[in-house]
């Protein structure tokens, strides 16, 4: 049966499944945290639904527990890192920090991180940024089974690769930019066919290259053992996204493109290249801060449109959602409620 948990019990279970499966236990609350914030905050693709994949590919030896980053260039302003197949949670946070305080210190920091496992939801990095006054850009690429199609192709050629951007307003609430450069995250997709839903028109393809509303195509092996793929939003221009997040975090890290046939592996490895700016010393603050202002409140001030309560702006629909699920629970699906009872029990933790 489908399943609503307090926020709390919930990263415990999560938490111990980690730690069975090879996590010290501050690595497991670390992962664990972040996994049931991504519910939190509404993006439930990200969220504790990949805590099976994550047993899985430990068990495939491509997820390192307690995996730290590994510097592999340090010119002040650039670091080079290596993510060494540890959580991405964990190491991308890692990165960060390391970024945050050379950003703090120079100006700007370029952050490489290559090999890195599934970072999960990229606004968090973003969130890591603004909190200290800085303004942040991710460009993230996938080395997982291709599930997205190029404009003009029928099949899967990349992964969703995320874009995010960060940028701190003064006396307001950060604005949060954090999308997949496919119309919907893969895990939507996930937790779509979990429930037994059908998506809208003009998301998906099946694996004849044909659309289709079942999103299934991009979960299960169809009859003749292939996958559909999703499409990328906005045809060429979402497209163009996606091949730059490749090359940009891919290519330029050092993690890797893909090029190369779907293969089985449970394994996610992300390359992310960061670029941090302090708008302190860029010389712009006071104006940054006021023309930034000036231009939310103009947002503000349009009219509700239909179907609409009010103007939002990026970075909003998260921190309601976290609100409401905080006090109401995370509701799971009873599909996904099994799949984590499952990876559990193969490592030997009971959950309920």
């Amino acid at each position: 049966m489908p399943k609503t948990l307090a926020a709390e019990r919930l990263r415990t279970q999560v938490g111990a499944i980690l730690e069975a499966a090879g996590s010290a236990p501050a690595e497991a609350r670390q992962v664990a945290d972040n996994l049931v914030l991504a519910n939190l905050s509404g993006h439930d693709s990200h969220g504790v639904g990949m805590l099976p994949r994550y047993v899985d590919a430990v068990a495939e030896g491509g997820l390192m527990p307690n995996a730290s980053v590994k510097i592999n260039l340090d010119s002040g302003a650039m670091l080079a890192l290596d993510g060494q197949h540890g959580y991405g949670q964990i190491v991308g946070v890692q990165a960060m920090e390391l970024g945050i305080a050379r950003a703090k210190q120079h100006g700007s920091c370029i952050v490489s991180l290559s090999a890195a496992h599934h970072l999960g939801r990229i606004g968090h990095f973003a969130e890591m940024a603004v909190a200290q006054g800085l303004v942040a850009m991710h460009f993230v690429n996938v080395l997982s089974r291709p599930v997205v199609a190029p404009w003009g192709g029928g099949d899967g050629r990349f992964g969703t690769n995320p874009c995010c951007i960060g940028i701190p307003l003064a006396g307001a609430e950060p604005f949060i930019l954090d999308f997949a450069t496919s119309r919907v995250a893969q895990g939507k997709m996930r937790v779509a066919y979990n429930k037994g839903e059908r998506v809208a028109p003009g998301h998906l393809i099946d694996e004849r290259g044909q659309p289709t509303d079942d999103p299934g195509v991009v979960v299960v092996p169809q009859g003749n053992g292939l996958f559909g793929a999703l499409m990328t939003f906005g045809e060429h221009k979402g497209y163009g996204m996606a091949v730059a997040c490749e090359l940009l975090g891919g290519a330029l890290t050092g993690g890797g493109t893909w090029h190369r046939p779907a293969d089985t592996a449970r394994t996610v490895l992300n390359g992310m290249l960061a670029v941090l700016i302090d708008p302190a010393r860029l010389g712009t603050r006071d104006s940054f801060d006021q023309e930034a202002a000036a231009f939310i409140d103009w947002l503000r001030q349009s009219p509700p449109g239909a179907g609409f309560d009010a103007v939002q702006i990026a970075g909003e629909p998260e921190r309601s959602a976290r609100a409401a699920r905080e006090r109401e629970g995370i509701w799971l699906d009873d599909a996904t409620w099994s799949e984590i009872v499952d990876a559990g029990r193969k490592v030997g933790v009971t959950v309920n």
